[in-house]
């Protein structure tokens, strides 16, 4: 899903599909912090609850930005459940 969609309706995004996100980017709770500019204990706050991502609409926007920006692409509930993968990125050419 865009993250325009996400941005204007954070609230569609998990704490699992969270977790998950940084899973697969091998990322801590402190470097999602870092990332993001949430603080470590909201964030291990808000992953401490399960079901959609709560807190306030910006500090759920700047986790989902952080995450989208270091190549997540959240998968929403489309029957077969919400989720989450790392896009692939295209190597960069050696200058």
């Amino acid at each position: 899903m865009s993250i325009e969609n996400l941005s204007n309706n954070p609230a569609v995004v998990t704490t699992r599909q969270i977790k998950a996100a940084r899973a697969l980017l091998g990322w801590s709770q402190e470097d999602l912090a870092e990332r993001s500019a949430v603080s470590e204990p909201t964030i291990a706050r808000l992953e401490a609850e399960d079901g959609p991502l709560g807190g306030r609409p910006e500090t759920a926007t700047k986790i989902i930005n952080a995450l989208v920006a270091a190549g997540i692409e959240f998968i929403l509930e489309n029957g077969g459940g919400p989720g989450v993968r790392q896009i692939r990125r295209l190597p960069t050419a050696h200058r």
